[in-house]
């Protein structure tokens, strides 16, 4: 496989969660741990009929801690995403929650051989700065929506450390996602029964949400991040995924469930604005030292 062919592929995976805000939406109203039961089944069986192609001995070689550390990422982010958009306004939960690039941006910052500059505090302030306009705007925030907020902020936190430290695990092959999809739907089953009452998908609709999920953003998307994050260009990936809170902005728009407004325009453009500039400063020393050799 050629680097751009894995960067392609890598992108596919930001086009693919640029539809996790409205399909989460439309499986209303399923609770979380069940829908993400549902979802990460669907994609781990996805998963396994990748691996069979070429064997399932593929997975004997990953150690236990690998995948548990893949397993309370992907739970813990999907919990967190979608008990916040239960219980606040659509977009503004979408675009609180896609903080995570800038957040992978500042955290990469404090690895051995990063350090952080003067961008990437103000990318942060700048993007802190949408995050407040969302809450500020959306006008009578009252208890609910302020803990959904909350989660949103989370969950951001909680994919960008788990992206960072995925950096590590270089050598761990793709059709590792498999297990961590299974181990997180069976992970959210037991929860769900512990935990919640059971609501299934409402209809066709809710139905075919569930089933979008579980192949595309709550599926194949992460096996195709794994392939662009190891195989393509990463730094091109990186800025790519910046265009995630527009993207999934947009779409709500056009599916008529957020109405546009200026102050959402300006929170998104803060947001997506402050991440480049964060990330801006990572390329430039890479390109200094080409330009020396």
């Amino acid at each position: 496989m050629t680097r751009t062919r894995a960067t392609v592929i890598g992108f596919t995976a930001v086009l693919m969660w640029a539809l996790l805000a409205l399909l989460t939406i439309g499986s209303a109203p399923v609770p979380p741990f069940l829908l993400n039961a549902l979802c990460f089944g669907i994609g781990g069986v996805l998963g396994l009929a990748w691996v069979a192609r070429r064997g399932f001995g593929v997975l004997r070689g990953v150690g236990w801690k690998v995948y548990a550390f893949g397993t309370l990422g992907l739970f813990g982010y999907h919990f967190l995403y979608f008990t916040a958009f239960r219980i606040a306004p659509a977009a503004e939960t979408g675009l609180i929650a896609y903080l995570w690039p800038l957040f992978i941006v500042l955290l990469s910052g404090l690895l051995p051989g990063e350090q952080l500059t003067a961008r990437h505090v103000i990318g942060a302030l700048l993007a802190f700065a949408g995050a407040a306009l969302i809450v500020l705007g959306s006008g009578g925030t009252g208890q609910t929506s302020a803990l959904g907020f909350a989660l949103a902020f989370a969950c951001a936190l909680t994919w960008a450390g788990y992206s960072v430290l995925s950096r590590r695990l270089g050598a761990v092959p793709t059709e590792s996602v498999t297990v961590y999809c299974l181990a997180t739907a069976v992970l959210s089953l037991v929860a769900h029964l512990a935990l919640e009452d059971t609501y299934w998908p409402q209809g066709g609709l809710g139905w075919a949400s569930v089933v979008a999920l579980g192949l595309g953003p709550v599926g194949a998307a992460f096996f195709t991040w794994d392939i662009g994050m190891k195989k393509g260009d990463i730094q091109i990936l990186g800025v790519a995924s910046y265009a995630a809170p527009l993207l999934s902005t947009l779409v709500l728009v056009l599916a008529g469930i957020t109405a546009p407004g200026w102050t959402l325009l300006l929170a998104a453009v803060l947001i997506t604005g402050g991440a480049a500039l964060a990330a801006r400063p990572r390329r430039l020393p890479e390109a200094s030292a080409s330009a020396e050799a």
